[in-house]
Parts: structure tokens; sequence; C-alpha cells
């Protein structure tokens, strides 16, 4: 597969058939993201595996609207960045969430990123002390966000390169 095939083929998949994610490919997924890049090679990101459904429950409250999918899905991954390491911490855990996004995706595996950094719950809460407290990290963790995987339930459609809007593409001269 070209590259450019997994980038068309990853989708933000929300819906799972309830059968588990393989511990192979969750092996995968985790290299994925430990060998993102990140600023001055520092690697501040900490990768938490919650396999329990009722902290998956819990964690698809995190947020007032987006997050619903975790309850059903077969694993999550919270990417937890150490400030104490490193002030690119937000930049640092989206590439990884990124990395984890498309290897996910080439191993047929559903996922979706779940923004949990300056998101709130229905009740007003902030999302990312609502994740901190549900995992039990330490202040100095931040939480940028929370990869949801399953398998997908049903066909899921790539996108096409004529989906691109290349009007956003500007050459200056």
């Amino acid at each position: 597969m070209e590259f450019i095939d997994l980038l068309l083929k990853r989708r933000s998949v929300r819906k799972y058939s309830g059968e588990d994610v393989l511990r192979k490919d969750l092996d995968k997924i985790l290299q994925a993201g430990l060998l993102a890049p990140t600023s001055r090679n520092r690697k501040p990101c900490n990768f938490l595996i919650v396999e329990n459904k009722e902290t998956l429950k819990k964690l698809s409250k995190s947020k007032k609207t987006g997050a619903e999918m975790l309850a059903n899905s077969s694993k999550a991954i919270v990417v937890v960045a150490n400030t104490l390491i490193s002030d690119t911490w937000i930049e640092d855990s989206s590439i990884a969430l990124g990395y984890m996004h498309l290897m996910a995706a080439s191993l047929d595996v559903g996922s979706c990123w779940v923004q949990i950094h300056l998101r709130q719950t229905a009740d007003g809460e902030d999302s990312e002390k609502v994740v901190k407290d549900i995992i039990g990290v330490d202040d100095y963790f931040r939480v940028v966000g929370i990869l949801a995987l399953g398998m997908p339930e049903g066909e899921v459609k790539p996108h096409t390169l004529e989906d691109m809007d290349k009007s956003r593409i500007h050459f200056l001269v």
C-alpha cells in the first residue's frame, strides 16, 4: 500500500462490531505512538491502555459530545504527556495520536481521536480534569486526547482524491 492510499483509508470510526482488537494489532499501534517524533526527542508521552468496560463508559461521558463511541470501543489509548519533560506536550501528543490513528487504519482497526484538551463535559466541567481523575495521573501530566479503538461495524469507505479541497493550497511568490 502506498502512503497516499493509507491517508485515504484513514477514517474516524465511531461504530464498532464488538469484536476485540487483537493484542498484536494493539502492540503495533502503540509502537507507532512510541516512534512518533517529539520536540528535541524528549518523548514526554505515556500511553495508558483502557480495556475495562466501566472505565470506558466513564470516559465516554468526559465531554459534552464526541466521546460516546468510547463506551462501545474494544479499547482506548489515553495519551498523557509529562509537562516536566517538555513544553511542547500538545504537539508531541498530537503527532503520537496521529501516528497511532494511521497505524490502526493500516491494520483495518477502527479508531477515532477524542479531543479532550480545551473541552468540557455536559455539566461544564473541564474534560481534561475529568479524564485525569478517572485514570489517576498527577497534575503535571496533560491530556490532549484519547484514541478509541475497535473493529469497525460494517464497511469503512476511504476518502478519494476528489474529496480534497485544493483551494486551501496557496503558493507564495
